[in-house]
């Protein structure tokens, strides 16, 4: 019953003030597990004028699917990824499951300004004017996706070939004994973390720039991508 969802669990429903109201945030959250612990983040980071897109992996059971979507059909901003993943921990399926978002996002009528992922555990310590705020201050217009060049012990996650395992129950990348080409356009790989915030331009190039496409494809059988695949295309000049 989506008015006792709304009003049992306090959703804030009008824009708290005039500057979060003309500045739409875009929020992917990549999801399997512990609904309740969900619940209360989407609770805590919604917003009426932002667009959430909620990623479910495809391993789920189906009660958590159906539950998620139960809760998603009580909003018009809410939405779930139109093609789900197998979501392996360190796998590209993972990187894709944003991709997935993304390309969704981009298509909404709703004009948000930048895109913030999440993961199921997440939870906010700043309100949704003090992250507008923040992303005003001195990131206007800019990526927040910090990273060094790839350092030496990271080396093998981009060397040699991975591939991901899915059965029954279990799944984890493991390495092969192929070696794997160089980087596609000679790209320095630098690394950081696979959380961000992207402005809509940024999400824009990256599904539609040949260099974003070609580092794609090449960072399929790479070690954790969403952890270099980011970061990399911030540096690229211009």
């Amino acid at each position: 019953n989506c008015s006792v969802v709304l009003k049992s669990l306090h959703f804030i429903t009008r824009p708290l003030s005039d500057e979060e109201g003309n500045f739409s945030l875009a929020y992917i959250i990549t999801i399997h597990k512990e609904l309740e612990m969900f619940v209360k983040l989407l609770r805590a980071i919604y917003m009426p004028q932002n667009i959430y897109c909620i990623h479910v992996d495809e391993k789920s059971p189906q009660d958590y699917k159906a539950a998620v979507q139960n809760i998603v059909n009580c909003f018009e901003n809410i939405f779930l990824s139109s093609k789900r993943e197998n979501v392996v921990y360190a796998g590209f399926s993972r990187l894709q499951a944003d991709i997935n978002c993304m390309r969704d996002l981009v298509h909404s009528k709703i004009q948000w300004n930048y895109v913030i992922n999440l993961c199921g555990q997440d939870y906010p310590i700043k309100t949704n004017k003090d992250i507008i705020q923040y992303i005003k201050s001195k990131w206007n217009g800019k990526n927040m996706t910090p990273g060094v060049v790839q350092p030496l012990h990271m080396k093998h996650r981009t060397q040699v070939s991975y591939k991901e395992y899915v059965h029954s129950g279990m799944s984890y990348v493991y390495p092969t004994k192929n070696i794997k080409a160089k980087p596609p356009y000679n790209l320095t790989i630098y690394f950081g973390s696979a959380y961000y915030i992207l402005t809509k331009e940024f999400v824009e190039f990256t599904l539609t720039d040949a260099r974003a496409k070609d580092l794609l494809e090449w960072s399929r059988d790479t070690y954790s991508p969403d952890e270099h695949y980011w970061v990399t295309l911030n540096r690229l000049n211009g």
